[in-house]
């Protein structure tokens, strides 16, 4: 059931909420009765609520570990490594403030995001469904699957190019194993979510291990490092675009969807203290990821910037290093490591590229459940999204082979940068909002901060495709009716593409999904108790199962 209108209430099957201090129909959405010490098990996981609420803190730390690392592979995926290592190449270590501000930016949006999940009991494109008009939310599918599609382009590739390292086979069957071993990996989801979280949790530490033993090994000058983290530069041709494909690849608009879904996983008490717990526990687990992505990505630039700008450097390396792609970057060790340089550097990548697939596709099934709402069998959802998202590089790595899908990674990663608008708008609006998010909306400073930072990479991404295409249509070679004709298309397309970030940005929400509860049924809550009104007994306070625990069929 959906109401329209200032002061509305939502209800929608198969999004149910915890409680109804956070969504407002979650009071409906218990159909059976049971005895308290049920209903105090099946919120507490397993335990009893109370204990666990009055246990010691790091245990109901370590419950909400998962969703923060499964999120921190985003920002290590081969697309961020393909753009690392141009960065790095092109620019030495003169970027690097770019990917400081990035994960800087990312550690904020991803926080908002888990913190609108734990609060609302929905995920961000649930909340948009309900939110806005069928006409828009269509748009906004349309766009999301294109994002699950760019995003999963530098993904693939990059696995691919680790086993055409590996086992020297060709990319394009490369491609076809990724898809294949994906949907394997993903059977984890019979287990339950945590046990899927576990498997991407060790994949990061093996890419982590790689990398950080290469930096080592590399030893670029601390000071440079230092000076290009903290001191903003862009010199030299070119680093708009390599800015540009930074920031695209760092802040992936698909990771807010799945963030806002994956702390849905967890049982957490449906009280204002319950939320505030959760919420500062999921902030400290993303930070301490994304300290982890940052020190990688900071590794790759480095390492790129120090072996490319050597005095020493051969005509043949000076070469790679003016065309560096995933698949040839090995040589950046050579030196150092030897013939192993090739297989340490490919199996990092193949932890970076497989485990980001895996989240890409669990990513997809959100953006299908919540916009569209349909219910399919897990297995099948994942079928449909591999065999959509591998479409693209398969294709470009037939024809174009390794140069074609390097290329195409750094075109995905400036996809992703003017997609990101239209899933961080939506996102800042329903966090700051009181009708989302009732006294748990964000505050006005990170409202400031978030929305300077979000308007300041939209208003770069708006300068450099306006002034990238002028520039392109002023020095082209084709005729002039040609430029015309194309100026007539692209010039209404950016003017829409404006319109519409407005539109999002000052549109009004009217759909109302906090509504506030009594001191007395908060201290229930806090016991992981629920007494509906207008029903006798008490109520066991539901979690999102559909998300937590995805079974495939026997």
């Amino acid at each position: 059931m959906e109401v329209g209108g200032e002061g509305r209430e939502i209800t929608r099957d198969g999004a149910q909420g915890r409680g109804s201090g956070r969504v407002a129909a979650a009071a409906a959405a218990v159909t059976e009765e049971m005895p308290a010490a049920t209903a105090t098990t099946l919120v507490g996981g397993g335990d009893n609520g109370d204990a666990k609420e009055q246990g010691p803190g790091w245990k109901k730390f370590l419950a909400h570990v998962g969703p923060g690392f499964l999120v921190c592979v985003a920002y290590l995926d081969p697309g961020n490594l393909e753009t690392d290592l141009q960065a790095g190449a092109n620019h030495r270590y003169e970027l690097l403030w770019v990917i400081l501000i990035g994960l800087v930016f990312a550690l904020i949006i991803q926080s908002l995001a888990a913190n609108l999940g734990v609060t609302t009991g929905k995920h961000l494109a649930e909340l948009c469904k309900a939110e806005y008009p069928k006409y828009v939310n269509l748009c906004l599918w349309l766009l999301a699957e294109m994002l699950a599609i760019a995003t999963d382009i530098p993904e693939v590739i990059g696995t691919a190019f680790a086993l055409n390292i590996l086992l020297n086979i060709p990319v394009w069957t490369g491609v076809l194993i990724t898809g294949l071993s994906t949907l394997v990996l993903l059977g984890l989801q019979r287990y339950g979510v945590r046990k899927l979280e576990f498997l991407i949790s060790m994949l990061l530490l093996v890419m982590a291990a790689c990398y950080f033993g290469e930096m080592g090994y590399v030893k670029p000058p601390a000071s440079e490092v230092l000076k290009g983290l903290f001191v903003p530069r862009l010199n030299g041709s070119g680093a708009t675009g390599d800015l540009i494909a930074l920031l695209g690849a760092l802040i992936s608009p698909h990771n807010l969807f799945l963030h806002s879904a994956l702390v849905l996983s967890r049982k957490t008490p449906p009280s204002t203290k319950g939320i505030n717990n959760a919420c500062r526990y999921f902030l400290l687990e993303s930070t301490f990821a994304m300290l982890v992505a940052l020190l990688i990505n900071i590794a790759v630039v480095s390492v790129s910037g120090y072996v490319c700008s050597a005095e020493n450097l051969s005509q043949e390396n000076s070469d790679r290093c003016s065309n560096l792609t995933l698949n040839s970057a090995s040589f950046l060790l050579e030196d150092v490591l030897g013939k192993s340089s090739s297989v340490i550097y490919a199996i990092a990548l193949l932890a970076s590229g497989q485990s980001s697939t895996i989240t890409g596709t669990y990513a997809g099934q959100y953006i299908i459940q919540g916009f569209l709402d349909i219910k399919t069998r897990p297995w099948l959802g994942n079928v449909m999204i591999r065999c959509i998202s591998i479409t693209p590089s398969l294709i470009v790595s037939i024809i174009g082979g390794s140069s074609g899908a390097g290329r195409l990674i750094i075109i995905a990663s400036m996809i992703l940068s003017f997609q990101l608008p239209f899933s961080l708008i939506p996102l800042l609006k329903f966090s700051s909002s009181r009708t989302k998010m009732g006294p748990h909306k964000n505050s006005i400073f990170i409202i400031i901060i978030s929305w300077i930072l979000g308007c300041g990479i939209i208003g770069i991404n708006i300068y450099f495709l306006s002034t990238q295409f002028v520039e392109w249509l002023i020095h082209s070679s084709l005729p002039k009716v040609a430029n015309v004709f194309i100026g007539i298309i692209v010039f209404p397309l950016m003017a829409i593409y404006i319109l519409a970030i407005i539109y999002l940005t000052f549109r009004k929400d009217t759909v109302v999904t906090f509504v506030d509860t009594p001191d007395s049924q908060q201290i229930e809550m806090e016991k992981g108790m629920h007494c509906a009104e207008g029903n006798s007994g008490n109520r066991a306070v539901p979690y999102r199962e559909d998300l937590a625990d995805i079974p495939l069929p026997n």
